[in-house]
């Protein structure tokens, strides 16, 4: 008997077609000899309906062609069955992909998702909401929510809402953080959640980033100007800064003074004044390059 594979799809991920992706997957599943099913993403229900799908296939690999935010909740979907997650980088934002060293390549990207080599990764558990690459308070959530509610998406809205962000940069803000038995008091223009080390530009934001260990690393940025943070998010410069500071810990609690905007894996959450973060390790497999 031909062993089940589910692909699922999100058809406006980064506002690409996928018809050349779903075709591509098909044909390498056939030469496998492996028996595919397909699920495209609607935004209703999506969650309940790929646990009913996953259920009556028990597939040996999902395959998940998006971004971080499809991806985000189909391990969300899937978080307690045994199964290896392959993905193909389709998004707006493909930072966990880049993370992973997951080419965007169609081929080479569908070979590594359909072979054995995998990785165990930790998932961060934020005010009960999962996040698996990178989160974060200040700035860049700023950036997200503005682009989320434009109506010119793309390079050249992002670019737009770069700008507009830099403009009207609010004032730093002043977190409580208790972490490894201490708490400290921090002026902030961004707070980092990471569980990995780059963004999807590239940049490395948390060099001590490592997805299986148990932990994951508070990026404290203390002062950021606009030349800094604009190289940043165009993938030009990694932080090298006396006014970064990182706290490893596999607990943490960040108390805000005044509302702050917040994010999780590219998706704007709105403004928080406490986060409570916790590490739930070995997770998720993910399918990786030799």
């Amino acid at each position: 008997m031909k062993k089940n594979i589910l692909l699922i799809v999100n058809p406006v991920a980064g506002g690409i077609d996928k018809s050349e992706i779903i075709e591509a997957t098909f044909l390498f599943a056939e030469k496998k000899g492996l028996n595919l099913a397909l699920y495209k993403t609607t935004g209703i229900d999506d969650i309940s309906k790929i646990k009913v799908l996953y259920d009556s296939l028990k597939p040996e690999r999902v395959i998940i062609a998006g971004g971080d935010g499809t991806i985000k909740f189909v391990a969300e979907a899937l978080e307690n069955v045994d199964v290896i997650f392959g993905i193909i980088p389709a998004g707006s934002a493909n930072g966990l992909a880049t993370d992973l060293n997951i080419p965007k390549q169609l081929e080479e990207s569908l070979s590594i998702a359909f072979h054995n080599a995998f990785t165990e990764m930790d998932m961060i558990v934020i005010n009960g909401k999962t996040s698996l690459h990178l989160s974060d308070l200040g700035l860049n959530a700023e950036l997200i929510k503005n682009y989320e509610s434009s109506a010119i998406h793309g390079k050249w809205g992002y670019a737009l809402q770069v700008f507009n962000t830099l403009v009207d940069i609010e004032e730093p803000f002043t977190a409580i953080i208790t972490a490894n038995g201490q708490t400290v008091e921090r002026v902030a223009q961004m707070i980092v959640i990471a569980n990995s080390k780059k963004y999807g530009t590239g940049v490395v934001i948390n060099p001590d980033g490592i997805m299986d260990d148990g932990k994951f690393e508070l990026v404290v940025l203390k002062s950021l100007d606009l030349t800094i943070f604009a190289k940043i998010i165009t993938g030009n410069i990694p932080i090298e800064s006396g006014d970064v500071e990182i706290i490893s810990t596999d607990r943490a609690n960040i108390k805000l003074h005044s509302p702050v905007s917040f994010q999780i894996d590219g998706e704007y959450c709105g403004r928080e004044t406490e986060l409570n973060v916790a590490i739930s390790p070995h997770k998720l497999k993910v399918a990786i390059p030799i």
